[in-house]
């Protein structure tokens, strides 16, 4: 059974968990940039979304619930929240079973850390054959993914 695992920010990723193996393929976020209100914006492609979801056979999804946070501009809100919409419609068109999880849930149950390399600690720990994939401090974004679907796999 693969499950995908999602963190739908710009620098988010795609994990997909081989449950039989437990090997972890993560492909980071797709995205284009394109001009709005004469300003290069980068955005989510549903259209790279699917292709890459399409070739994996994914049985479910578990998908970062968002929600707008204090401080954060209404820009970068309506933003993040297009992002998990166009993902979460991507995974309706192919009929994938899909549940929105918190950060909390799936952070506390998957046993991260506090701090920003919380998650990729523990990835690197619970995935040490593929270590490499949560190597740099950007790589955030594929170690949430892949304790997402991890997360996923145990619910």
């Amino acid at each position: 059974m693969i499950i995908l695992g999602i963190d739908p920010g710009l620098s988010g990723a795609l994990a997909f968990l081989d449950t039989k193996t437990g090997m972890i393929a993560v492909e980071d976020m797709p995205t284009v940039t394109v001009m709005r209100n004469r300003k290069e914006k980068r955005e989510v492609s549903a259209q790279l979304v699917a292709a890459i979801v399409v070739k994996r056979h994914v049985e479910a999804a578990f998908l970062e619930k968002v929600n707008a946070m204090a401080g954060q501009g209404v820009s970068s809100v309506f933003s993040f929240g297009r992002s998990a919409g166009i993902i979460e419609g991507v995974l309706a068109a192919f009929d994938i079973p899909t549940t929105l999880v918190t950060p909390q849930a799936w952070q506390k149950a998957m046993g991260v850390r506090d701090g920003k390399d919380g998650s990729r600690e523990r990835a690197m720990q619970l995935f040490p054959a593929s270590a490499e994939l949560f190597q740099r401090k950007k790589d955030d974004g594929r170690s949430d993914a892949a304790l997402i679907a991890k997360y996923g796999s145990q619910t």
